[in-house]
């Protein structure tokens, strides 16, 4: 492990990255630090990313949609995934600043499009901390359903809150072995499934027997052809709310050495490590686990609705449920960890875009933004309304609203990044001499944000079939607290959209 870059260091490059003689906020002048090298920006989206929507959620996809339909759900967001990767991996690696892709809906289309964006990310990240917490109480309460789930949600915001106030070096090498026990993990299911398929288990050789009986769609709300549709679309909100925690290498942007060389190492490595370990988990537990097994539906009270304990019970392993069942606690709190950081970053930078208040910039010697890391932590606080009877409905709720919110923030890195390209033409500056250009553009860019949008329209769609005001705010609170952000801010500000001539694409650029 590399630890010559210590927390404060800064490379010739990254002295170079200010404008104008302005102090540079994101490159450590005071501030944030550059102490994350290309392993820490990987690992931190891993832990961001891998958590509750892949070990809990795709049970409930799996029921929702079959094995056949939830499989080409996540090949299918995986795709839009690499198409807002790409998009803003080649803005990361030549601006790389803290709060990333809100920073540049300011600087590039319009401010109040980045306070919206900001502060709908900053809330699906913060209440995200939240809904973690909830599923470590509930995976806790696999071993003893006696247990107060109250607990163990306060015992772990002590905890992740005071993890995030270490120095950035600290905390990225903290989350880069936490996150290593997840990817452990799924390569040994996807290990343990082979031989379990293979006939290794109690039910002898299992093939694609799931895929037969029951069938490899599964019909909802409707039979036929409609109601396997209807499932499949239906679990690209869950598909969505799995990935989302990919983009988490640009928020890290601002704190990595080296950036221009980093960041694009970084997004390769993490989309094509995140979408196979995705794909691979999700195929295999279609062919353990038949989609109509009463268990996959998650409960209140534990976690026996994770499809990989549910298909490690099937097998008749009657130790392995519990070493899964450890595993997920790990993967959970990882996850955790990293949504505290990544809201403090969101905060950072809507303070420097002067979309929230100035001292959320203020930081202690090691570089923490300790006001950001509180304000943010402090929305985990939320998860203390599991305790409530209805906690399976919270956890329902929080699910789809953080979802929805990270389409939201994918349509508009697509926008962006589109705004970028046009800037960069209108400079006469070519993606050639970039650190990095992503492939196929703008196509690509315009495909992700046309699917973004897509989803996020019909994502609620089914409660136009069967009317039910609760699903129908579950479904559209985000996209309507967004607009209301948006209109509410140029209301106010007056802000006008920026201008190709006034894009700024000069402060805080990587220099070479």
């Amino acid at each position: 492990m590399d630890t010559s870059i210590s927390e404060g260091e800064k490379s010739p490059r990254d002295a170079s990255l200010s404008a104008n003689g302005q102090g540079d906020v994101e490159a450590g002048e005071d501030q944030l630090h550059r102490g994350l090298q290309s392993y820490h920006l990987q690992f931190l989206a891993i832990g961001g990313t891998i958590g509750t929507g892949l070990f809990l959620g795709s049970g409930e996809a799996l029921a929702t949609a079959g094995p056949v339909g939830c499989l080409i759900a996540f090949i299918f967001v995986g795709t839009i995934v690499f198409s807002v990767m790409t998009s803003l991996g080649e803005m990361a690696s030549f601006i790389p600043v803290a709060g990333s892709f809100t920073v540049y809906a300011s600087r590039f289309v319009d401010r109040s499009l980045g306070f919206a964006m900001g502060w709908i990310y900053w809330f699906s990240w913060s209440v995200t901390f939240a809904l973690e917490l909830v599923a470590a109480g509930v995976i806790i309460q696999y071993w003893d359903a006696s247990l107060n789930i109250g607990i163990f949600i306060a015992i772990f915001w002590v905890v992740f809150t005071a993890l995030n106030f270490l120095p950035i070096r600290w905390f990225g090498t903290f989350e880069m072995w936490f996150s290593s026990i997840k990817v452990v993990t799924i390569v040994g299911f996807i290990i343990f499934a082979i031989c379990i398929d293979a006939g290794v288990g109690q039910h002898g050789y299992l093939g694609f027997h799931a895929w037969v009986e029951p069938g490899p769609f599964a019909e909802s709300i409707t039979t036929g052809d409609s109601g396997r549709f209807i499932g499949f679309w239906s679990v690209l909100v869950t598909a969505g709310f799995s990935y989302q925690g990919a983009e988490l290498v640009g928020i890290g942007a601002g704190e990595t050495h080296d950036p221009a060389k980093n960041v694009p190492k970084a997004i390769r490595w993490t989309f094509w490590g995140l979408v196979s370990l995705f794909v691979a988990t999700i195929f295999f537990i279609g062919l353990l686990v038949p989609y109509d097994t009463p268990d996959l539906l998650i409960g209140t009270t534990n976690a026996s609705a994770s499809p990989l304990v549910i298909a490690a019970n099937l097998a008749g392993v009657p130790v392995l449920p519990h070493i899964i069942n450890a595993v997920l606690l790990t993967a959970v709190l990882s996850a955790a960890n990293s949504n505290v950081y990544s809201g403090s970053r969101i905060l950072v930078g809507l303070a420097t875009e002067r979309n929230a208040p100035a001292f959320l910039t203020r930081t202690n010697k090691h570089g923490t933004p300790y006001y950001a890391v509180g304000v943010t932590s402090a929305i985990g606080l939320l998860a203390f309304l599991n305790l409530s009877e209805n906690g399976g409905d919270v956890f329902g709720w929080l699910l789809n609203i953080t979802a929805i919110a990270g389409f939201i923030t994918w349509s508009c890195i697509s926008i962006c990044h589109l705004r970028f390209m046009k800037a960069l033409e209108a400079r006469g500056i070519s993606r050639k001499d970039l650190p990095y250009a992503a492939p196929l553009q703008p196509y690509l860019a315009w495909f992700g944000l046309f699917f973004c949008v897509l989803i996020l329209l019909t994502n609620g769609f089914t409660v136009f079939i069967e009317w039910s005001t609760s699903d129908f705010f579950t479904a559209y609170v985000s996209l309507i607290l967004f607009v209301v952000l948006l209109v509410g801010h140029k209301l106010i500000f007056w802000a006008r959209p920026v201008s190709l001539a006034d894009v700024d694409l000069d402060r805080d650029r990587v220099k070479q």
